[in-house]
């Protein structure tokens, strides 16, 4: 398993010369929801250095509690956390929320890391994936974008092979676990296989014993908005506004993680034992691949882990230069969290968040 460079990096200035590390006052913005709490989670495993913890809610929240690191922690409104003048703000509350409010972190000198849409397609922000683009940020970010959590995970591992062969087009099928929707779908799913099929639904039809091709709202031209995340998302984070994509997005009755087929096509051929040298040796991919032995990634094994699973990967006979692959993550994690911090940790390591 391969670690991502940005925190191979972090990890060994922590090593070499803790006197030189400046902790860090932290905002989590929407530590109460299922994503900010795998944030404080993340966090403290990785050990991230918080000086002081500010937890950010909706007004409805202020006042309950978080742990970290075995310390409990008051949940405070937006305005009291930018009164803070935190060095870092990692948001995940919702895209009218950080549309409204991760401004006003920023003016007062805070970097946002926001996981929500709202940043995402804006040309003024930069939208990444340490493994694939970290390079990209400067000092002067100070909003930066985290992407889909299905995006994630595709170009952690697409992009060594971009980068190898030239993608040409890529046919996406997802299969997206209820967390991706948030607590009330797990709910949903957990009422249903109880037999309380009366209970609140988030979804229109029960999720449990089914598969909704429907994840997100329907666009004008039929495709979901998670659909075209996918597309829009894929081109900025790899830099190329030519790629052929095409996606369709389903819900799934998995908790857990999101799994996604992957059917690319590349500009140049390939041998596939090199791909899968080039997928054995990419950072933050993990290579699951022995059919033989029943061996390819399910989001049972990729629950409560960072890597990014690849497996079932063979060539497509039915076309020039295409292959088929398997993709599984955490989409809390990786998809989520991990990225968040690993973004932040790339920033310490950089000087730009004034680690040293």
């Amino acid at each position: 398993m391969s670690n991502s460079c940005s925190s191979i990096i972090f990890v060994g200035l922590l090593k070499s010369d803790k006197s030189k590390i400046k902790e860090m006052k932290v905002a989590v913005v929407g530590a109460t929801g299922m994503v900010g709490r795998v944030m404080l989670q993340v966090l403290e495993e990785r050990n991230f250095p918080v000086t002081e913890l500010i937890p950010v809610a909706s007004e409805r929240s202020v006042g309950s509690k978080v742990t970290f690191k075995n310390i409990e922690y008051t949940v405070v409104g937006m305005q009291t956390a930018i009164n803070e003048e935190c060095d870092l703000a990692i948001f995940s509350a919702g895209g009218s929320t950080s549309k409204e409010w991760a401004p006003k972190f920023a003016e007062v000198g805070t970097i946002v890391v926001d996981n929500s849409s709202a940043w995402r397609m804006d040309p003024s922000k930069k939208l990444i994936v340490p493994e694939v683009n970290a390079d990209a940020l400067t000092a002067d970010d100070k909003i930066i974008a985290n992407p889909n959590c299905s995006t994630i995970q595709m170009v952690v591992a697409l992009n060594p092979l971009h980068k190898a062969y030239g993608i040409d087009r890529l046919v996406i099928s997802t299969y997206q676990s209820v967390t991706g929707t948030g607590k009330a779908a797990v709910n949903q799913l957990s009422s249903e296989r109880s037999g309380m099929h009366d209970a609140d639904k988030v979804y229109p039809y029960n999720i449990d014993l089914n598969c909704l091709p429907h994840c997100d709202t329907f666009q004008p031209n039929g495709y979901t908005r998670e659909e075209m995340k996918l597309v829009h998302e894929t081109r900025k984070i790899l830099g190329d506004d030519s790629l052929r994509i095409t996606a369709t997005a389903v819900r799934v009755p998995v908790i857990g993680g999101h799994s996604e087929s992957v059917n690319a096509s590349f500009k140049s051929d390939f041998e596939m034992e090199a791909v899968k040298d080039i997928l054995e040796n990419a950072d933050g991919v993990k290579l699951m691949d022995n059919p033989e032995q029943e061996v390819y990634p399910m989001p049972y094994f990729s629950e409560g882990k960072d890597d990014v699973f690849v497996g079932r990967v063979r060539r497509d006979d039915s076309a020039d230069n295409t292959m088929n692959m398997w993709i599984v993550s955490d989409n809390l994690r990786k998809g989520a969290a991990t990225n968040a911090v690993q973004i932040a940790e790339y920033l310490m390591e950089k000087g730009y968040l004034q680690a040293i």
